[in-house]
Formats: structure tokens, sequence, C-alpha cells
């Protein structure tokens, strides 16, 4: 029985996606509930499972084609063996089947998107081993053999996957097109809207960190040995967040149209950093969490988007976010808002600095602070008052716990 492979109905958000990557071709065997395809949208990676035990039959949507919510883009036949020879790829495929077929070795057969990934990449495909049917070259396994040779290779070989390497004459220039993924090109979009269409202004502020890292050395091991999760500086600032902004509602508001939405509870986006782009899954209820829950929802939040997991739900209907830029370096930054929120609070590198303390001098851990807000929304006064209360809450951490 033939069955429609369909693509996952898009939340409200998401007008249309791409298809990432076919993990199956036609004539591969599938078990039921194994991935079969890939569908990249705007904000996640949506997966698409197998129906039943069977084959695919026949793919309408190529990798790169465009598709729409629900739209058809294959056809599985129930029940059916995979021993058979894997059918001929899409019409648009089979232009160039001696290309897909013969690569290097001549005897070298590769799927088409596991091919022009080795080309992108200037891999010679005799030398990466096939674990599809007959010893087909899949994508996986190129992008499996260039993450391998990335891992043992010197440091300085770290941009050979967004640079050819080419052998060039003195003074060529070489350069490499490609296209901007969906999500890349979303961050793009709402960055340039939240500059164009926000009175944002950043003001900016620094922190002893001392107090906290030394409640961290105290409390190091037993906290983990109770927990089962270290205690970093994410979760202070996500609890000093969720105090400071009972104060000043505004900073925890958004606008709609005409209207300022206040929100009367605590979702705090925290942006994670991933191969594929910035991602913002939302913490759910943070004045109702404590450190450890913190410490382990990020956890998994930061897991989940390395696999590409997150789902839409994990990153939508944040009140307020937190980025940290301090993990990569950054000194001092103003980070851009992440609408409709009207505020968005950067984190920044712990650096050493010589600071006066009652008349003397002390080298104290020192970070940065800066918080970008909405002028519309929220004034000067209160946007300073609340970069304030989160220092006074950091550099005193009994503060968070008695809210004072």
């Amino acid at each position: 029985m033939s069955i429609e492979i369909k693509a996952p109905v898009f939340p409200e958000s998401v007008a249309e996606g791409t298809v990432a990557t076919w993990h199956k071709q036609p004539g591969e065997a599938c078990s039921r509930d194994e991935l079969i395809v890939d569908i990249e949208t705007d904000k996640v990676v949506l997966e698409v499972v197998a129906p039943a035990d069977g084959v695919i039959e026949e793919i309408f949507k190529g990798e790169g084609d465009t598709v729409e919510s629900g739209e058809v883009i294959g056809k599985f036949k129930e029940g059916a063996a995979g021993e058979a020879k894997p059918a001929e790829a899409p019409a648009e495929k089979s232009e160039e089947p001696q290309a897909e077929a013969e690569v290097a070795s001549g005897d070298v057969t590769l799927s088409p998107a596991a091919r022009k990934l080795a080309e992108e990449n200037n891999v010679d495909p005799a030398a990466v081993k096939g674990t599809g049917k007959g010893g087909l070259v899949t994508k996986e396994d190129v992008q499996a053999y260039i993450d391998g040779n990335k891992a043992a290779a010197p440091a300085k070989a770290a941009p050979a996957k967004d640079m050819p390497q080419v052998s060039v004459a003195s003074g060529e220039r070489p350069e490499k097109r490609v296209p901007m993924t969906r999500l890349r090109a979303s961050i793009a979009k709402r960055l340039v809207e939240a500059q164009q269409n926000a009175a944002m202004l950043t003001t900016f502020n620094e922190v002893n960190m001392k107090p906290v890292m030394e409640l961290r050395k105290q409390y190091k091991e037993s906290f983990e040995k109770r927990h089962g999760v270290k205690l970093g500086f994410m979760s202070f600032f996500a609890k000093a967040a969720t105090e400071a902004l009972k104060r000043f509602p505004a900073v925890n508001a958004s606008i709609d149209g005409n209207d300022m939405v206040y929100h009367g509870y605590q979702d705090i986006g925290v942006a994670v950093s991933t191969d594929r782009g910035l991602v913002v899954p939302v913490l759910r209820d943070v004045d109702a969490l404590g450190l450890a829950d913190i410490e382990k929802k990020i956890i998994e939040y930061s897991t989940k988007a390395r696999e590409g997991k997150l789902s839409i739900e994990d990153m939508t209907g944040g009140t307020f976010t937190i980025t940290n830029g301090g993990i990569f370096g950054s000194l001092i930054s103003t980070p851009i808002l992440n609408p409709p929120q009207t505020a968005i609070l950067g984190m920044h590198k712990i650096q050493e600095r010589p600071m006066a303390v009652n008349g003397k001098v002390e080298i104290l851990p020192m970070m940065y602070l800066a918080l970008s807000y909405d002028h519309r929304m929220i004034d000067g006064k209160e946007a300073v008052q609340f970069l304030v209360a989160i220092k006074e809450m950091i550099e005193d951490p009994a503060r968070i716990l008695l809210d004072v």
C-alpha cells in the first residue's frame, strides 16, 4: 500500500520550510518511526519518520526545495522489501548520473547530496567509507569524514570548511558563495527589524563577581553531588533578572501595535550558539525554579540545540532574554533586542581589574553588563535602576533569596 510522505504541519508563525536532508533514498529499507527526512524552517529542524516498515518509492521534493505546511514530498510503500537496487533519483538530478556514480576512483557511488558536500569541501570520495546500501556514500558519511579530519587537523586548518582548499597562483583570490540557511536568513531579518522598528538604547554597568565565585567554590562539590549538575553563573543571573523584572514590570513587557502588554510571569530566553546559528530557548516560570532546576534546563536546551532537536514551543513566548558573549571572550557589547521583547541583558567576560574599594586599590574579577532596551516602552531611569538591581543581587547573592 502506498502512503504519502508529507511535510509536518507548521505552526502559524512558520510559512514554509526547506528539505534539508533525505536520510533514506528510494529503494532503501525503512523501519517504522525511522528518520527519513529533515525539514528546516526559519526556527527549527523538523523530522519526518517512516510511517511503517517499507521503502521510499519516490521523492517529489529534493534537498534544497521549498515545501509548504503539510505538502506531499514523497511516496512510501508499506511492507515492501528493501533488497532491490535503489530506484533512480528524482528527475531533476538524473541529468548527471555518471558524475554521481563515478567520482575520483571511478567506482565510488555517492548520493547527490553527498557529492555536493564533498565538492564544497574538496573531499576525495574514495577516502570516504560508504554506509549506505551497496556501499553508497551518503551525506552523513561525508560530513563524518569532514568532522573527523577537522578534529585531527591543527588549529590553523580550521577554516577549511568555509574556504575551498585549492592551489592558486600568487595574486589569485578565491571566493565561495553559499546560500543562507533559513535559520540564518530569519536571524538576519529579525535583527534588522529590531533595529529599524524599536527605539533601542543600551545602558552599561559592571559587577564584582567575587561573591558569586566564592559561593560557587564553597558549595561546588556538595551542589553537584546533591543535584547532579554543576553550579554555573547563568542560574544566578536568571534568578537576579527574575527578581528585577518583578520590580520593573515595563522591562518584562512587550509592545503589540499601540498596546503595551505587561506579563505577570517571567519566561526568560537564554541565547545558545549552534553550528546553524543563534537560537533562544525559553526557561518557563523562572520564579518557581531553583538554581539546580535552571542549570538542568539550560543543559537540556543546549544538548537539544546542538542536536537540532529544539521544538517551536521551546523557543516561543519569552518575556526577557539573557545572552552571554563572555564564553567567547567578549569584553563588552551591545546586544540586539529579541522582538517583541523590550529588553535583553548581555553578560560578558570576567576579567581581573584594579578597583578602588574604600580608598584602596584591589584586584577584583569584574564583568561588564549591558542592557539594551526599547525606549518606547522603558524610560532611561527604569533601565538604569533595573541593571543596578541585578548588579546588587549578584554582588550580594543573599538578596536573591531575601528579595531585598
